[in-house]
């Protein structure tokens, strides 16, 4: 097998980046995983838990852009949250079309239990990294992903420019139709 031609040393650089940053996410993540699984919670309902103890009753589409889940797997999940008896939706009194999510007493129970052996869980993990280092890695991070967020900006407009282009260019192609 041919060897691959050598990238240069600012792209083999950002693909190691890269590939320590999705192994360093794959660890960290299973030991959350974990810390929820202990509870017999998956880590999107131990997180809708977590955040609805922090913010208090909030309305479903916030919970869902807040935890990074579409509508439909928050759905999905809240059910499973009331199958287990943890939380409950109540109509919004001022929009009947939307829904807010609340902690059982159950749920409040529960996630005021755990979280802080959650939070400590967490501590012990990044405790590898003086306080100044965690600091650096967040600003670091953010700067990283706030630029990857306006990447995908940058490439959702260019494929919705290029659909209307396209679809101008096939609208003339169909003009010149006899």
């Amino acid at each position: 097998m041919k060897p691959v031609t050598p990238y240069s040393s600012d792209t083999s650089l950002a693909l190691k980046l890269f590939v320590s940053l999705a192994r360093c996410h794959n660890s960290v993540m299973e030991n959350a995983r974990r810390s929820a699984a202990s509870l017999g919670l998956n880590l999107s309902e131990f997180g809708v838990l977590e955040m609805l103890m922090h913010k208090g009753p909030l309305l479903m589409g916030e919970v869902a852009r807040k935890i990074l889940l579409t509508t439909g797997s928050l759905t999905y999940v809240v059910n499973q949250l009331e199958e287990k008896g943890l939380a409950h939706r109540s109509l919004c009194k001022e929009d009947g079309r939307r829904w807010y999510l609340n902690l059982t007493e159950k749920g409040a129970t529960l996630i005021h239990q755990t979280f802080p052996v959650h939070a400590e869980m967490i501590r012990e993990m990044t405790e590898v990294l003086t306080q100044e280092e965690q600091e650096q890695a967040l600003a670091l991070l953010k700067k990283l992903g706030f630029a990857a967020q306006e990447r995908l900006r940058e490439i959702t407009t260019e494929i919705k420019q290029n659909r209307i282009e396209e679809k101008n260019s096939d609208d003339k192609s169909s003009d010149n139709l006899p």
